[in-house]
């Protein structure tokens, strides 16, 4: 059975991947003025939308597997469907900065984020059913605010994205300043089983 360091090395590795081809669709321009420079914000500023939420699913998956004792192969594909969306951010990034925030490439970025939200909700079922309701994970995974509303949130950027698409990047922006500050369950909840043992070593 496959451990959880070998998934979070293959997952870690991907994620860096993704993030080098997004870097690399940055063309320098061919002109040394500051000038040239501005043609390519749109790009920069998707990119750096991007890198911000790659940054936040490697934060909170690697919180979610450090906490998992037991992997399984629904697990192993529910990692790889998040990981398959994932994939799609340099595409999507690419298509809406290099055309300037037009509306139906900056709703699909919409979608990919969407989807890649639903892809880890997913991926943590998957996880807690395995461990049981009595576990770590379960303590660590109790539903919050954020995950109910970042969906919603997405679904309204991608129709307000064919009105005004810079509402939606703003939208995008704030989902992910929501999940800037790295997602605390799971220290609560290892802080809470650490507190629970120390009680049971003094009985």
């Amino acid at each position: 059975m496959i451990g959880t360091e070998r998934l979070q090395a293959f997952s870690d590795g991907v994620l860096a991947i993704i993030i080098t081809i997004m870097v690399l669709e940055l063309a320098p321009p061919h002109a040394t003025d500051v000038g040239a420079l501005r043609p390519l914000l749109p790009a920069f500023l998707s990119y750096i939308l991007s890198f911000i939420y790659v940054g936040i699913y490697w934060n909170n998956h690697h919180h979610l597997l450090y906490i998992t004792e037991r992997l399984n192969g629904a697990v192993l594909w529910a990692n790889l469907h998040l990981l398959f969306w994932l994939s799609l951010f340099p595409f999507s990034t690419a298509w809406m900065g290099e055309n300037s925030f037009a509306p139906v490439p900056t709703a699909i970025y919409g979608c990919v984020l969407l989807m890649a939200a639903l892809a880890w909700w997913v991926l943590q079922r998957a996880i807690l059913a395995g461990q049981g309701d009595d576990s770590l994970v379960a303590a660590a995974m109790k539903r919050s605010y954020k995950e109910m509303a970042s969906p919603l949130l997405y679904g309204t950027a991608i129709g307000l994205a064919f009105v005004e698409p810079w509402i939606a990047c703003a939208i995008y922006a704030a989902v992910a300043l929501i999940w800037f500050v790295p997602d605390r369950r799971v220290e609560h909840a290892l802080a809470a089983q650490q507190s629970s043992n120390a009680e049971h070593r003094v009985r």
